[in-house]
């Protein structure tokens, strides 16, 4: 079995100390010559470092750097780590929390949540952090780039060991975030992933999504079908959904006018789902289904956005469902399962959850996939029954 790389570093220092390379009063080598000399990010070789402070095999003086104890410990005593003694199932859902090391911090950076989508993407980010003892920090951006980048600066600082983040909706990178993945940092986007950034993502497989969502619409037999969404602006999960959408048509061999696809609604992004903005996406939906009359069904790809196409068709006298169908993505919780829409539920929870256990197997220096896709379920509702 493959010895995680800070059990690789701690090993390679303690028998240093033993050997008499490095005596009493010396000094070791920094966060950064390890990682540069093992290959690693600096959270893997501060890791190892955290372990040998923590035993007081070495001090660690702020503003100065790590040395070998004066007072060391009987070091016969301390063997090398064992790579079977650290390891825990990946996603167990009763693990305990781990004692080995310091209490980590992780961050998670969002933009947004609500009890449609976001709320179980914290819980499962919450609960995976408790089993592990680590501490959550958690702060919104409001879809806002600078907030964004100004949060990842300011976690940074306070030395957070790892980051959970739900990128931003538009065109350009976040430097900040450009930035991390380059210097290794620990970090594991969720909900998206970014086109060029090798870094990890855990979201929905939104592409197949889509084209199961439309092809129960085409399968009931509607072949004039709307897709309604916010600006794609270089959004994988907006993107994919257009992508799949596209496809069930392309399956079955119907034409998709152009037309049929409008994204361009903005009520729905943060901070956005006022009265005003309400009443503009109204009437903007309300326009494109008087151009486009035939339309007997609309697949639209979020929650937020179907209360709108809904509003705007039954101000137009259509009858849901008998006129019009409507499906989406995500919905909030229905106890009772009376669901308004037909939807896609999205396991929120598991992806909160796997994005911790992602950053766990990044602390311990392993490789870990970097797309990771948490399956999904189609929620049959009112709006197609």
């Amino acid at each position: 079995m493959n010895v995680p790389l800070y059990e690789r570093i701690y090993n390679h220092l303690l028998e240093k100390i033993k050997n008499g390379e490095l005596t009493s009063g010396d000094r070791v080598p920094s966060e950064k010559e390890l990682a540069d000399h093992f290959n690693v990010s600096r959270i893997t070789s501060k890791k190892a470092l955290e372990l040998l402070a923590l035993q007081k095999v070495i001090e660690r003086v702020q503003g100065k750097g790590s040395f070998v104890s004066q007072n060391l410990p009987d070091l016969d005593s301390l063997k090398p780590l064992d790579p079977n003694g650290d390891q825990e199932e990946d996603g167990a859902k009763n693990a305990p929390a781990r004692s080995a090391s310091p209490m980590k911090t992780i961050a998670f950076i969002l933009p947004d949540f609500a009890d449609s989508y976001g709320l179980r993407l914290i819980h499962g980010v919450e609960e995976r952090c408790s089993q592990i003892g680590a501490r959550m920090f958690i702060k919104l951006t409001y879809d806002n780039r600078e907030e964004e980048e100004e949060a990842i600066r300011s976690f940074i600082h306070l030395g957070v060991d790892g980051i959970v983040i739900f990128p931003v909706h538009g065109e350009h990178y976040n430097p900040e975030l450009v930035r991390l993945v380059l210097d290794k940092f620990p970090v594991v986007l969720i909900d998206r992933y970014l086109k060029g950034i090798a870094t990890a993502a855990v979201y929905t497989d939104n592409r197949q999504a889509a084209f199961e969502l439309t092809d129960r619409l085409i399968q009931r037999g509607h072949t004039q079908i709307g897709f309604i969404s916010a600006p794609a602006d270089n959004t994988s999960t907006i993107e994919d959904r257009i992508i799949g959408f596209t496809m069930a048509f392309a399956k079955r061999g119907l034409s998709l006018p152009p037309g049929h696809m409008m994204t361009n609604l903005y009520s729905s992004l943060p901070r956005s789902f006022e009265s005003r903005n309400i009443s503009v996406d109204i009437e903007t939906v309300r326009r494109f289904v008087e151009g486009n009359p035939h339309l007997t069904a609309f697949v639209v790809a979020e929650y937020n956005l179907a209360l709108i196409v809904h509003q705007a068709l039954i101000s137009l006298g259509k009858r849901i469902p008998e006129d019009c169908q409507i499906v989406c993505f995500d919905s909030p919780d229905e106890p009772f399962g009376n669901h308004r829409f037909t939807h896609v539920r999205q396991d929120e929870f598991a992806m909160g959850r796997k994005a911790v256990d992602l950053l766990e197997k990044l602390w311990d220096g392993e490789e870990v996939q970097m797309h990771n896709i948490i399956p999904y379920r189609i929620i049959e509702g009112s709006s197609t029954r």
